[in-house]
Order: structure tokens, then sequence, then C-alpha cells
């Protein structure tokens, strides 16, 4: 009787409301359905209008059509709504779809007549009588099974469980899902889990091919641990599982996309289903506020950099990358330098003065900006890296010479001298000017440039973005040109201070002449392991280290009085003799790193070789598609790491990040190629120039969809705690609940 009365109310309010609402749409466009069948399942979409929603306990669905019986449908979970016709009701807006299992007879017909029940409101207080719809669902062609020897049970498992027939479900009914935006920034995916059956945590996957969004990384719930057969540990959801994916949208326009969900699950003590993918689609609303923090799509370092060169005030951009320089001057990209600036400074002679030792190293500094700067921008414009092709063998060699011939020079061997006639002119050249070798120095800086530090890093990287996307050189090269003068800004202090604390004359001007003698043979040395095997070059550390303890008097016996200079200089001597060996030991049984010569060999700790990360190299674009294509299909992520036996910080990412045990962990069930561009040839910048990648070091990473997470690109050297946190990101390693 109660809900007699409730129900003439309800259409009293109904009839009141629809005259006093003229511009109400009609319940047909309120409530708008689409109908589609697979073998198992029967999907109705609704699209529901802004300001009005459908209850879930008034939805009813039959078949008209004999042979064909539905089974109970399955309801996305709705907001609960305090009704003043119904009380508590659970309701639905926007959009929601129901999946309704049905069966049907070997001779039933392949269309079935579907009635469809509904009923729903309008917020300003109107509820529409009940509707009654009825729809024609064509059916896809009844599957024909072999006989329970052949069937999908067995085809899976392979054993006896198969041959229970129709004791496990197909997987649509199973593992049931839909999708809808859960709000503008994020779309929400609701997986219902049969009893008894359950889905791995970590076997998901989505994506799309839409322009209208692109996909971030799920938000998935922390599962339950549990020991599987198949795949060990691991975590699984029973029941049910609601996932978010944030969304980056391309603008604030409403449209509809289709999203692919890839997913697996298993029968409790029984089967295991295969990978599966499902593709659905999805109604985008209009975007009216801003995403929220903690919803937005992280922006790499280098990109940050260039919106900050686009949108910053000039000041701002100029002290931003002049800061950044001075923090890149503390790597192994700059030392290099200051041997050749303390050569050049001392190479000047005794009475160098400390505004002379400024001037030479202002002259220094600067050659080599303007040389980052003008690399830069072409590299930007032309999408080639100069100082790559300046890596070359033949070039690295000779460069070497040329710091080998100085440093003989420093040693006393020769007196680097220019013909009579020339000095002469060069004399005359510099009673009228302030620079007798100013020229040569600014030679020395660009080549220094492009030859000694070819290194990447995240602010070099964003100024070169900045440039290709905008074509404006001019505001992209003073981001480059403040850079390299931080850069450069520790080499004009060394310098000038060079200048003021050097001897003028005596027994000591030749002992630190010889110092940096050894400092420039060093620089060579550096230069050549680049392109000589390891073993080389810890020979060559090795014999360096010898002749200067042999240079420090380690051979020759103290005398009856010594002084203590004396003492100190038979001390060091005998230590760099004691190194030298190490290094010919390290080196002859495989050792790698000059500053701990035994480590990795026999003679090491055992204790001391670590985990590392094992890389598959590849080659060209078509390499990197196809593994990336397999990966994939298998459901693995993978991470291509950029490489060159010239890029210092890529040899030092590999010695420290790359054997960290968190790292190494964490990239397990991760396919780990690289790319080696030292050869720099016509492969390696097609494969460069893909990517959009100025040099190595470069690390990128790509989901279990083969799609790149490009925001998640690292370019330069981190840490391992750093690079750990960047990859958990990436690719959902980490847990990360709603």
């Amino acid at each position: 009787m109660n809900k007699l009365i409730g129900l003439i109310a309800l259409l009293l309010a109904t009839t009141g409301a629809a005259a006093a609402a003229p511009d109400l749409v009609p319940p047909e466009q309120a409530f708008r359905y689409q109908v589609q069948a697979g073998p198992e399942l029967i999907e109705v979409r609704w699209t529901i209008e802004d300001g009005y929603y459908l209850y879930q306990h008034r939805f009813g669905f039959s078949s008209l059509t004999d042979g064909i019986t539905l089974a109970e449908p399955r309801y996305q979970p709705g907001k609960m709504k305090t009704d003043e016709f119904f009380g508590e009701s659970e309701i639905y807006r926007d959009t929601t779809t129901v999946q309704i299992p049905y069966k049907r007879t070997d001779n039933a017909p392949a269309v079935l007549q579907l009635e469809i029940r509904s009923q729903g409101c309008a917020d300003i207080g109107l509820c529409y009588p009940p509707q009654r719809w009825q729809t024609s669902v064509e059916l896809p062609a009844k599957t024909i099974s072999a006989g329970p020897g052949t069937d999908l049970m067995a085809l899976v498992t392979g054993n006896a469980a198969a041959t229970a027939g129709d004791e496990f479900l197909p997987p649509e009914e199973a593992f049931f899902f839909t999708a809808q935006m859960a709000d503008p920034y994020r779309v929400q995916v609701d997986f219902t889990v049969a009893p008894g059956y359950y889905l791995y945590r970590d076997k998901f996957s989505f994506a799309t091919d839409s322009t209208l969004l692109q996909l971030g990384n799920p938000r998935l719930p922390p599962g339950v641990e549990k020991f599987d057969e198949h795949f060990g540990d691991v975590e699984v959801y029973y029941d049910s599982a609601r996932i978010y994916v944030p969304i980056s949208r391309a603008g604030p326009e409403a449209g509809d996309f289709e999203i692919d969900v890839g997913f697996q699950g298993c029968a409790e003590d029984g089967i295991c289903y295969p990978p599966m993918q499902r593709t659905t689609a999805v109604i985008l609303p209009v975007a009216d506020t801003t995403p929220p923090p903690e919803l937005a799509e992280p922006v790499a370092e280098q990109d940050r950099l260039a919106l900050l060169i686009r949108d910053g005030s000039l000041g701002l951009v100029v002290l931003s990358f002049f800061g950044l320089g001075l923090l890149l001057a503390f790597t192994p990209c700059v030392f290099p330098m200051v041997p050749i600036l303390s050569g050049i400074i001392v190479g000047q002679g005794p009475d160098v003065t400390s505004r002379r030792a400024f001037l030479l190293s202002l002259i220094y500094v600067l050659a080599m900006a303007l040389t980052y700067t003008v690399a830069g921008v072409i590299a930007a414009m032309l999408g080639h890296n100069l100082q790559a092709t300046f890596q070359h063998p033949g070039v690295i060699i000779v460069f070497s010479l040329v710091f080998i011939a100085l440093a003989l020079a420093m040693f006393g061997v020769y007196e680097l001298q220019v013909p009579a006639a020339l000095q002469n002119r060069l004399t005359e050249m510099s009673n009228r000017q302030s620079g007798g070798r100013l020229f040569g120095v600014g030679i020395m800086g660009v080549l220094s440039a492009l030859i000694v530090g070819p290194c990447v890093a995240a602010p070099l990287v964003g100024a070169l973005i900045y440039i290709g996307q905008s074509g404006d050189p001019v505001r992209g090269g003073l981001a480059l040109f403040a850079l390299s003068m931080g850069m450069g800004a520790p080499l004009l202090v060394f310098g000038a201070s060079a200048g003021h604390l050097l001897p003028r004359a005596g027994a000591w001007m030749g002992a630190i002449r010889g110092a940096f003698g050894v400092m420039l043979l060093g620089v060579a040395i550096w230069m050549l392991s680049r392109i000589v095997p390891t073993t080389v070059t810890m020979l060559m550390w090795g014999s360096l280290a010898l002749m200067t303890g042999v240079f420090m008097g380690a051979l020759q016996p103290l005398g009856e009085q010594p002084t203590t200079r004396r003492k100190l200089a038979k001390g060091g001597g005998l230590l760099a003799v004691l190194y030298g060996i190490l290094l010919f030991v390290g080196g002859a049984m495989g050792g790698a790193d000059p500053l701990r010569p035994l480590h990795g060999t026999t003679l090491g700790a055992a204790a001391e070789k670590g985990p590392a990360l094992v890389f598959e190299r590849i080659k060209t674009v078509d390499d990197l598609e196809r593994r990336v294509q397999l990966a994939s299909a298998e459901g693995r992520s993978v991470m291509l790491d950029f490489y060159a036996d010239w890029c210092v910080e890529c040899i030092k990412l590999e010695k420290t990040t790359f054997h960290d045990t968190a790292v190494v962990a964490a990239l397990a069930d991760t396919v780990l190629l690289q790319a080696d561009v030292t050869a720099n040839d016509a492969d390696d910048r097609a494969l460069l120039n893909y990517f959009e990648v100025y040099g190595p070091p470069t690390v990128a990473f790509f989901g279990a969809d083969g799609k790149e997470r490009k925001n998640y690109r690292i370019v330069g050297y981190v840490n391992a705690r750093d690079f750990e946190k960047t990859l958990s990101a990436a690719l959902g390693k980490r847990d990360v609940s709603e």
C-alpha cells in the first residue's frame, strides 16, 4: 500500500514539474543507450544528460526471444542518494555500463529481442515515469566446441582440470569491468571478479590511440599477497578492484575515446587464463577546472627548463641558467679543463701576474662559452650534435698528442717555439695589442668545449628543446651562454688565484711546471680512454703513476741529512709507485676502475661483486620497435639507455647507479636495452633523431603497452635514489592508491 501511494505521489510530482519546466528534455534524450553483444555477454551503455540520473534498482532486462535466456545483470558501483520517493538509492550520472550474461540453445535465432526497463529523474525535482524500450540485438555466430579435450581449459592448462568442461566460467563472466570518467582528469575502471577467481595486480595495462588525451600511470590499490604456482609471490585482487588512470588532456573540450584494457587472472586451484585485451568506449566530459596537483603528470626536468625559457622573464632565465651552470662546473665535464687552463697560465713563465692570468682565463672561458652556445644552436636547428662529431677516434688521437706535446714542454724536454720570422711578426703584433698568445688561448677554449667535455645535461637539453620547437635561437642562445658562463665561473676564479699563488722563480717553479705536465698527460690518457680497451687505459694510468713516483725521487736515497721537503717528496713518490703497481696488476687481471684497481678481479674482495644491470644492445629504430613490441606482447616494460664510450657521465652512471641493489631489483622484470652511439654513424643519428635526443646519457622508459613515458625521461647523470624514484613513477613499480 505504501509503495502504491509513493508511486502515485511520484506521478503527480512528475506531472506538476513537467508543467513548470518546459525546458526539460524527453526521457529518450535524457537517457540514451547503446547495446552490443559478445559471445557470452550483452553490454548496455548508458549516456546520461547533465542534471539527470538513473536508479540502479529500477533497471530491468528481459529476453523476448525463445531459446535465449538472460542471467543476473552486473552493475557498476553507483553513488548513494537519499531520495524522497525511494529513500536511500544507488544512482548513476554521466555514463554507466550494464553487462548481462546470456545463454542460447543451438537452434536459437541470431537476433535477440531485448526489453529494457529504466527510470530516472532530473535534479530540479522531476522524476520520469518508468520507461520500457525494445531493441534488436545481433548476436555473434555461436562457436561450436570440438569437445572437452580441445576446449579453452585444455589449451591453457593442459591438465586434468580441463576435463571439467563447464566447471569454469568464460573470461567475460569471470572478470567483468566497466570504464567511465570519475572526473575530467581521471578514468575510473571497475573490475568485478567472480567468486573463486582473482586478477594479478601487475598484469594490468591501459592504452589509447585518441588524440584528445594521453594516459598516465594507473593508480592501483594494494592487493592481497598470494603465492601463485605460475608466478610465485604476487599481489592479486579478489571480488573487485577500482583503478584510476590519470589523463593529460589536449584541451578542455568534450568528446569520446576508446581505452584498451589489458589484464590476466586465474581460477582458484584451477586454470589460468591467457592475457586478455578488451576495448571499451569512454565519454570525455568538458574540463572546466584545472587538474589537482596530485593527478597532474610530472614534467621532465629538461621540458620544465624549456618552459622556463619560453615563459620566464629574460633576467630570470639568464640567472637560472647561470646558477645551473655553476652546479655543472663541479662535474667530470669541466674538471679536465682545470689542468688545461693551469698549463696555459704556467706556460706564460714565472712573471705572469694575477691580471694576466685572469685575462687568459677570461679568454679561455669566453671561447668555450661561445662555442657551447653556437654548437648548441646549430644542434637544435639541424638536429645534429657537433660535439658527438668531434668524438671521432682520429680527432681524439690528434688532440691527445697535442696535450702530450704540451706536457713534454712542461717537463723541459724542449721549448715550444715558432719560426723566427713568424715570432718577429707576433712580437710586432703584441706591441700593438695586449694579446701575444690570446688567440691561441681562445682556440684551446674552442677545442676544449668541442672535444674535452661532450656532456649532456637537463639544462642543456632544455635550451635545445626550446630552440628546436620555437625556432628562436636568440632567447635559447642566451640561456646556453649563461649556462656556459656559469660552468666557466670557477675556472675564472681558479685562473686569477693561480696567477697570484704561483711562485715567481726558482726550483719551485720547475716543480710546479712538472706537476702541471703530469696533469696534462692525465688529460691525454683520459681522452684516449674513450677509444682504447680498458686494459690499455689501466696500463697507461699505471705508467703515469710510476713515472710520477720516479720523478718525485721514490727510487733515490734520502742522503745523510734530508730536508722535510725531500722526505715528503720521496714518501709521495713511493705511494705513486705502489699505486702504479696496483694499476698494472689490476689492469692485467681485468680491473676497469683506476680509482679501485683491484675491484672486480680475483684479488679483490669477493663480497665487492654486487648486482649490475645487463643490457641487450640495439642499433637501429627497427631493432628498437621490434624489441618493444615483443616486450609489450609479454606484458613487460622496457628501459632504453643511450650510451657512448666518450660520454663521461654515461660511464659514471654505469659504475654507480646501474650497480645499485634497489635499482637492479626494481628493473628485474623490465627489458633492458642499450643504444651504443659511440660511432655516431648514420644509424646512431637516425635513432637519436627519432627520439629527439641530443646525446647520451639519456634514459627512456616504455610501459607494458609499448608506449614511451616521455614525461619521465632522464637526461644526464642521476644518483641511484633519484633514478629509482623516477623509475618507480614511470613504470608503476610502487604502490600508489587512490
